[in-house]
């Protein structure tokens, strides 16, 4: 059991797997990162943003399913940030232990986030898709989860969509193409 100033490993499935994210807006500065694959969880875009249909990353257990990510090891300190910016004080997410598996097959104790308030039908918009295929591709997760990610039918941001244009254009199309 890590004590209270022991560095903890983190492991990021959704937005946080983006540097432009994780490192870049919400300044977390890891000690180290790898990759890894979490066993017996499948992702879902279930947790509700907005009115619409738009949802954004959480896991559900599933024996048959695994989910591959980003492990973080952060300070102790930096870990409560990270609670903070995803809502771990208002129960939008609870922090929960897992294990992954990292290259080699070694098993890593971490945590991660999950959430109990499920919608279920909500879509990654393409702006929210789009940090999900960064963030596979600057970690060079598997071309397999890549296309996996791809699959997933994407929302029609409402916030948009009462504008009469939706965002991003063909930029989109052409970076969830490639």
């Amino acid at each position: 059991m890590p004590t209270r100033d022991q560095p903890l490993w983190y492991f990021g499935y959704g937005s946080n797997m983006c540097r432009g994210i994780f490192l870049g807006r919400r300044a977390m500065r890891p000690l180290a990162t790898r990759t890894g694959r979490l066993d017996g969880h499948r992702l879902t875009f279930d947790l509700a943003i907005g009115d619409g249909e738009r949802g954004v990353a959480n896991l559900i257990a599933d024996a048959s399913a695994f989910t591959w990510g980003v492990l973080y090891q952060l300070t102790p300190a930096e870990l409560e940030r990270l609670d903070h910016t995803e809502g771990v004080q208002h129960g939008a997410y609870d922090r929960v232990p897992v294990t992954v598996v990292v290259t080699g097959g070694a098993a890593i104790a971490a945590v991660t986030y999950r959430s109990r308030h499920r919608r279920p039908g909500r879509k990654p918009s393409p702006r929210y898709m789009g940090l999900l295929l960064d963030g596979a591709r600057e970690h060079a997760l598997p071309e397999d989860y890549v296309r996996f990610l791809r699959a997933f039918p994407l929302a029609i941001d409402e916030r948009e969509a009462t504008q009469g244009t939706l965002p991003f254009g063909d930029a989109v199309d052409k970076k969830i193409e490639s």
